[in-house]
């Protein structure tokens, strides 16, 4: 986050780049998920989903659905997503 971003301004930057991705179905994942989810993450797991956010959308996707595991530090917020996206916990 650049130093003169607003906690207001970063909230709608990621947003925006969850909604607006190379593939459709990370549309349909990340989306929502910023919705719902955002405002209420610590700034500590906002981070993380901004890494998350700039990994390769072929990537996210396998991961997301649990067809690859996550890279470690990713891992969590992961998680995270795929459940509120529906996953199932014993497919993560």
């Amino acid at each position: 986050m650049p130093a003169t971003e607003t906690p207001e301004h970063r909230l709608k930057r990621l947003t925006i780049r969850s909604w607006r991705r190379g593939m459709k179905e990370m549309d349909l994942i990340l989306g929502p998920f910023a919705d719902r989810a955002l405002a209420a993450l610590a700034p500590e797991d906002l981070d993380l989903y901004e890494a998350l956010l700039a990994e390769n959308d072929q990537d996210l996707y396998l991961w997301l659905t649990g067809a690859r595991p996550a890279p470690g530090r990713l891992a969590g917020i992961v998680r995270r997503v795929a459940l509120a996206a529906g996953a199932a916990p014993d497919d993560l």
